[in-house]
């Protein structure tokens, strides 16, 4: 560990001191690359200069311990279990800053809702879903754009594709992805039988250019489409839809709800480089699955990873068995609770391994 802080450390410095030279600050790329580094790490390196202070007080007060001054040898030996107590909360401390970062945390989010089984019910529910990740995205100060959707016409969704932006949302919103399974008794239920249906939601993070190399004229089939609408002279002569094809993994994206073509291109290509970056992701997983299997277990969630059940205002989260009986409050988008105890169980498994 003492190592691995020292190199650390070393980089820290060298950061500082290339943060300092003219030529990077006229860099202005490479100067935000160095100082998004810099505060990804300043949280280890001041708890290592906090370490290595507390074991020359150690180290200083065990020969105080071993000395001939009685006076003096007893008030280290005083000291020494409050110091000891200190040293382990700081590498405690360490151990949990070392554990490699999810190089996606801070990144915006790609959302998307799908209505599963259900019928009418299950698109219901996939509003009601978008609705809670929309009041969480406002508790925490994050914006939510709208990229595609579309609707029922009764309320409910079909499917929804949504770009949420702000600082660490994907860090909060990646443990979302799943079959959310919803349980109650539909409104045209006359004997009041309790229907289950299910919504799949996926969130990616949303991919920067330089991590998703695209070659518009090679690898893009984009194709330029009539808007439907509700009528009238600018459908029929406005080509505003957009549907792009990207060759090599045959990946179709189409966006119609912007009246510029430019913007309905702009959308569908950051839907498409969020795809692409999450099939890279899930292609790299596959091939690592099998150490990481042996490390801390198998880490496989089931489809259903949390059911919402209305009869009894109740909330299972069934990865960590964590349940809530505030179904209103978590629909109202109050999911740190639940949220915090996914982070914590991940947190828990990446120390053990």
């Amino acid at each position: 560990m003492l190592d691995k802080l020292k190199g650390i450390e070393e980089r820290f410095a060298e950061i500082e001191q290339r943060l300092s030279d003219p030529a990077v600050i006229a860099n202005q790329r490479e100067y935000a690359g160095l100082a998004k580094e810099r505060s990804q790490i300043a949280d280890i390196v001041e708890c290592a200069r906090k370490y290595r202070r507390l074991m020359g007080d150690i180290a200083e007060h065990k020969a105080f311990a071993e000395g001939d001054d009685p006076e003096l040898r007893e008030l280290a030996r005083s000291e020494m279990p409050a110091m000891h107590e200190r040293q382990q909360k700081l590498e405690d401390e360490i151990k949990r800053l070392l554990i490699p970062r999810d190089p996606n945390d801070e990144k915006n989010v790609i959302l998307e809702i799908r209505a599963g089984t259900g019928g009418a019910e299950a698109s219901l529910f996939a509003a009601e879903l978008f609705r809670m990740y929309t009041r969480y995205a406002e508790h925490h100060g994050w914006k939510v754009e709208m990229l595609s959707l579309s609707s029922t016409g009764l309320g409910g969704i079909k499917e929804v594709v949504a770009s949420i932006i702000g600082r660490g949302a994907y860090s909060r919103l990646k443990y979302e992805g799943g079959v959310h399974r919803v349980q109650r008794v539909p409104e045209t239920e006359a004997s009041g039988r309790i229907h289950t249906s299910a919504v799949t939601v996926a969130v990616m993070p949303e991919a920067d250019e330089v991590e998703v190399s695209i070659n518009e004229e090679k690898d893009l089939k984009i194709d330029v489409m009539r808007a439907s609408g509700p009528g009238g002279q600018s459908v029929n002569t406005t080509d505003s839809a957009v549907r792009i094809t990207h060759l090599p993994s045959g990946m179709v994206i189409v966006c119609r709800d912007e009246k510029s073509q430019h913007k309905n291109k702009a959308r569908a290509l950051k839907i498409l480089r969020a795809r692409l970056l999450e099939q890279a992701r899930q292609e790299q997983e596959a091939k690592i699955a099998e150490a990481r299997r042996s490390m801390v277990g198998t880490g496989d969630r089931s489809e259903r990873i949390r059911t919402y059940n209305f009869p009894q205002s109740r909330v299972t989260d069934h990865r960590v068995n964590l349940t809530l009986h505030q179904l209103d409050l978590v629909l109202d988008g109050q999911l740190d609770a639940i949220i915090d105890a996914l982070a914590t169980q991940e947190h828990a498994q990446a120390l053990g391994a």
